[in-house]
């Protein structure tokens, strides 16, 4: 029916598609592990963002998406970071403890991260090919923030996540990254169960932290 040639051809496209499919499998199961790790508080979740983010630096620069290989970098050196200061915090005489940013604080953060959009969009948008360059580049900056985010235990860090990870859902499709797409509809779902984990910690530190609060809930529980 078709020429050796083509035979050929079909069974190297073939061939190379089943590895891609199976590197961005291994990915998606790298990244899930990073994100229920984290929700445990464990410092093994840098060794499998660090693991994933590899795999999809190979991945996004294979179909010519350079932002967000750029990004992958970014994500490696910050998986380093991340597990130097959660391991450092084991170690000090004190732990590094779930926070909460400041009203201002957020808003501050929101203001960058839109004005980077806005920059970085219009450059896209005017100097590239990048398909939707304000959308990419919005969850782009905010990915970059909210990982800060992570790293420094930052309570919001989960809230931050709802709304890139949503985001990030349409533009994954847009780029027919179906499996990585299905990826962040998870990771939705368990930001959400990650932000109430967090928050019982968070309430349980303060508890702990304030010998009155201790005191206050004894007195209520007896």
């Amino acid at each position: 029916m078709f020429s050796p040639e083509i035979r050929e051809a079909l069974v190297s496209a073939y061939s190379s598609m089943a590895a891609m499919s199976l590197w961005e499998v291994a990915a998606v199961v790298l990244a899930l592990a990073y994100l229920l790790l984290a929700m445990r508080e464990n410092i093994l979740c840098w060794y499998a963002a660090f693991a994933s983010t590899a795999i999809y630096l190979f991945l996004f620069w294979d179909v010519s998406l350079v932002m967000e290989s750029a990004l992958q970098i970014f994500y490696l050196l910050i998986a380093v970071y991340g597990w130097w200061q959660w391991r450092k915090g084991r170690t000090d005489s004190e732990k590094m403890h779930i926070h909460r940013w400041s009203v201002t604080t957020h808003l501050y953060t929101f203001a960058a991260v839109g004005l980077l959009t806005l920059v970085f969009g219009y450059v896209l948008d005017n100097y590239t090919s990048a398909a939707l360059p304000y959308l990419d580049s919005f969850t782009t900056w905010g990915a970059v923030v909210t990982t800060y985010m992570v790293t420094r235990k930052v309570l919001e860090n989960w809230l931050y996540w709802i709304v890139i990870d949503g985001a990030a859902i349409y533009l994954y499709i847009d780029r027919e990254l179906y499996l990585t797409a299905l990826l962040f509809v998870l990771y939705v779902i368990l930001v959400i169960i990650g932000f109430f984990q967090w928050y019982a910690l968070y309430q349980q530190q303060n508890l702990t932290a304030d010998p009155r609060s201790m005191a206050n809930a004894h007195a209520h529980a007896g």
